[in-house]
C-alpha cells in the first residue's frame, strides 16, 4: 500500500460510480474511432488491417477480463505499477510506470492534434497548432476543479459522441459495397502485423481507469461493471467503423489524414453535404472526450508514483479545495505540449501504444505472479477461464511488441533506450527513495 506523504493529508475523494466510469473508460479511448486507426490502412490495407484489428480485439477482450482481477484486488491509483511492485519488486514498479506514462502523457498530443486538424476541416483559417496549444489549457484547467465536475463532463461528452457514432454508421451504412472494401488490398502476414499498433489505437487507454480506483464508490462492483461495459460498447463501435468507412469509395483517400470519418461522410453523402460538417463539428466532441479522460489518467499516475517516491514529492500534492492532484495535472501536461511539436500524429501514436503494450505485459505477468506469491489476497472479481484469458492477453501483447518492434525500430530504439536509462537511475539512485510497503 502506498501512504501519502506527510505534507498532503488530503487523500482523492470518492465520487465515481458505474455510468460515470463507464464514460470515462469509453471516453479515454473513443478518439480511437475519430482517427489514428486509418494509418493502418495505409501501410496494411483494409483486408489485412481487418484481421489486425479482429486479433487486438481478442487482445482487449481477454486483458480486459483478467486486468480487472487486479483493479479490483488492489484498487489503488498507481495501477499498474502498483500491481508490478507488489508482484515483482521496486524495479518492476518502475517498469511498468514508465510505460503507463508514456501511454497517457504522449496519448494527448496526438489528440490534439486531430483536434486541431477536425477544426481546421470546420473553418480552414483555424490553425492546427493553434487549437492544440487551447485544448491543453482548456481541459487541464477543467481538471483541476475536481472529479466530480470531471466525471460529469466526461458523461456528457461520452454520451454525444457515441450517440454520434451510431448515426454515422447509419448514414454510411446505405453507400456501403463490399467490393469497395476488397479492393486495392490483400490479406498477408505482413500487412497484418504492420497494422497492429494502428489497431491497438482503437482501443488504447481504456486500462487508464484503474487509476481512478481510489475514486470510485463501491469499486468491488462498480468497476468491473463499468470496464465490461465500456470494452464491450468500444468492440462494436470499432469494429463497425472500420468496416463501414472502408466501404463506401475508395478507402486510400481516408489513410492518412487526421479526419477521416467526415471525409467519409463527404464521400458517402457528397462534397458540401450538410451532415459532414455537423458531424465534424460535433465529432469535436469525441476528441474532448478522450483528451479530457487521458489527461485524469496521466495526472492520476504521475501523482501515485510521486506518493510512491518514484517521481519528486511535490508531484504527490492534492489541491485542499478540489481535492486534485494538481502540480502532477500541469507537469504532465507540458510535456504532452512539448511532444506536439516533435513529431508526425503516427509516429506519437506509436511511441504511445509501445507504452501500453509493455505495461499490458507487466500487468498480466503480475496478475499470474499474484495468483501464486499471494493465494489469500481478496479477490472480488477474478479473471474468467482462468489461466486461459490472462495467457492469450499475455501471449497477444508479446506478439504484438514484436511486431511494433519489427516494423518501427527507430522509434522502438528510442523507447527502449530510454526506458534502460531511466531503469538504470532509477536502480542506482532511486531505489532508497520509494515509500511503498505492501500489506
Amino acid at each position: 500500500m502506498i501512504e501519502p506523504p506527510d505534507h498532503s493529508k488530503v487523500g482523492l475523494k470518492k465520487v465515481l460510480g458505474t455510468t460515470q466510469l463507464w464514460a470515462i473508460a469509453v471516453g479515454m479511448v473513443i478518439s480511437g474511432q475519430y482517427f489514428g486507426w486509418n494509418y493502418g490502412w495505409s501501410v496494411a490495407g483494409t483486408i489485412s488491417f481487418l484481421v489486425s484489428v479482429l486479433l487486438v480485439t481478442v487482445l482487449y477482450l481477454t486483458f480486459i477480463f483478467s486486468y480487472t482481477e487486479l483493479t479490483t484486488s488492489i484498487p489503488e491509483a498507481g495501477g499498474p505499477f502498483v500491481y508490478a511492485f507488489r508482484a515483482i519488486g521496486p524495479v518492476g514498479g518502475f517498469v511498468a510506470g514508465f510505460a503507463t506514462l508514456v501511454d497517457f502523457v504522449l496519448a494527448p498530443p496526438a489528440i490534439a492534434i486531430a483536434l486541431g486538424s477536425y477544426a481546421n476541416f470546420l473553418n480552414h483559417s483555424i490553425p492546427v497548432l493553434t487549437t492544440a496549444i487551447i485544448t491543453y489549457i482548456v481541459f487541464i484547467s477543467i481538471n483541476l476543479f475536481g472529479m466530480k465536475e470531471s466525471a460529469n463532463f466526461s458523461l456528457l461528452v461520452t454520451t454525444l459522441s457515441v450517440a454520434e457514432i451510431l448515426v454515422f454508421m447509419v448514414l454510411i451504412f446505405p453507400s456501403f459495397k463490399i467490393e469497395n472494401f476488397m479492393a486495392n488490398s490483400s490479406i498477408t502476414a505482413n500487412g497484418v502485423f504492420v497494422g497492429i499498433p494502428f489497431a491497438v489505437w482503437f482501443f488504447v487507454a481504456i486500462e487508464g481507469v484503474a487509476m481512478l480506483a481510489e475514486e470510485v464508490k463501491n469499486p468491488n462492483k462498480t468497476i468491473p461493471k463499468g470496464y465490461i461495459s465500456a470494452i464491450l460498447t468500444l468492440v462494436v463501435l470499432s469494429i463497425g467503423i472500420m468496416i463501414l468507412s472502408g466501404g463506401i469509395g475508395d478507402w486510400r483517400l481516408l489513410s492518412e489524414i487526421d479526419h477521416p470519418l467526415p471525409e467519409a461522410l463527404a464521400m458517402a453523402l457528397g462534397e458540401g453535404n450538410a451532415w459532414s460538417k455537423l458531424f465534424t463539428g460535433l465529432g469535436l466532441f469525441g476528441l474532448i472526450a478522450s483528451f479530457h479522460g487521458n489527461t485524469i489518467g496521466y495526472s492520476r499516475q504521475i501523482y501515485a508514483l510521486a506518493r510512491g517516491g518514484y517521481l519528486p514529492d511535490f508531484l504527490a500534492r492534492v489541491n485542499r479545495r478540489y481535492q486534485t492532484p494538481h502540480w502532477a495535472l500541469i507537469i504532465g501536461g507540458l510535456i504532452g505540449f512539448l511532444a506536439i511539436f516533435s513529431g508526425k500524429t503516427d509516429q506519437i501514436i506509436i511511441m504511445s501504444v509501445l507504452g501500453a503494450i509493455v505495461m499490458y505485459i507487466m500487468s498480466m505477468i503480475s496478475l499470474f505472479i499474484l495468483r501464486t506469491k499471494e493465494p489469500s489476497l481478496i479477490r472480488p472479481y477474478k479473471a474468467p477461464f482462468y489461466p486461459i484469458f490472462p495467457f492469450i492477453a499475455l501471449m497477444l501483447s508479446v506478439l504484438c511488441l514484436v511486431a511494433i518492434i519489427y516494423y518501427n525500430q527507430v522509434l522502438s530504439s528510442i523507447f527502449f533506450i530510454v526506458l534502460f536509462l531511466c531503469t538504470n537511475i532509477f536502480v542506482f539512485f532511486g531505489r532508497k527513495f520509494i515509500k511503498i510497503s505492501v500489506k
